[in-house]
């Protein structure tokens, strides 16, 4: 692979990510450098946990929906289709959508081998803030670790209200800032200074993005700030579940019957 200039300077990196007029072509630039060793730097440098995030994210999904076999559940920001798949292997006909087709292209390789790939699992391009459904077509809306790479969080959850059904379930699932001011020490250390060089070693990476991801998490929304926008779209029910130390926190909302 072509190795891409940067996405994000330290000028730019300096200031809030998240301000920036061009961020969702630089995430987009940004994901499509990192997407060959996109997996591989995720379980090395979680050792493991982001995948035990997914797995709680479809539990607490399936507690509010009773099961998920054969519910209609679309997984924005996909990315490499870890969450999607995991959504499939518990029933549901999962659609995963990303803006980045670099991310899709793994995704979609990934899961040919099973034999209903293209019926009860799909990948389409998806830009979170313009999705191309109608309106109350999922049961249940998961995002993990992509709303805050979206270029407007708040039009991001208007839309995933607007797609899902009376009764739906919206799962958001992303990165937080540990409460406990000995674990943040060593998370923050970890995360800004070990983290950022040796994924970068990994994946050969000249785009910043391991930079980003710090710099991102520590200037995005909090849990409650993500509630907030919950409640002003419509959502219901909202619920905090913060996980591993408070490293991460998983987000659960409902949209309304009536």
């Amino acid at each position: 692979m072509t190795n891409v200039g940067p996405s994000w300077t330290p000028d730019q990196l300096q200031r809030d990510p998240h301000a920036n007029p061009q961020k969702a072509t630089r995430v987009q630039s940004m994901f499509s450098a990192i997407a060959p060793s996109y997996d591989l730097n995720n379980r090395i440098h979680s050792f493991g946990l982001d995948q035990s995030w997914r797995r709680r994210t479809v539990r607490e999904i399936a507690n509010r929906l009773g099961s998920l076999r054969d519910k209609k559940i679309l997984d924005v920001a996909c990315g490499t289709g870890d969450l999607t798949e995991l959504l499939y292997a518990a029933g549901a006909n999962a659609t995963g959508g990303d803006y980045t087709p670099a991310m899709l292209e793994i995704a979609k390789s990934k899961s040919r081998k099973f034999s209903d790939f293209g019926l009860r699992l799909r990948y389409l391009d998806a830009d979170a803030t313009q999705l191309a459904f109608d309106n109350a077509s999922f049961d249940a809306v998961t995002i993990a670790f992509g709303l805050r790479n979206v270029s407007s969080p708040e039009k991001a959850i208007a839309e995933f209200f607007r797609v899902l059904r009376p009764g739906g379930t919206l799962a958001i699932l992303e990165f937080d800032q540990p409460r406990s001011k000995f674990v943040r020490f060593f998370h923050n250390l970890y995360t800004e200074r070990v983290m950022p060089f040796t994924a970068t070693l990994i994946a050969r990476d000249r785009s910043g993005a391991y930079k980003y991801l710090p710099r991102s998490v520590a200037t995005f929304l909090s849990p409650q700030g993500i509630a907030q926008f919950a409640a002003a779209s419509g959502f219901e029910r909202i619920q905090h579940h913060s996980l591993t130390f408070g490293t991460c926190a998983l987000t659960l909302a409902t949209r309304p019957l009536v």
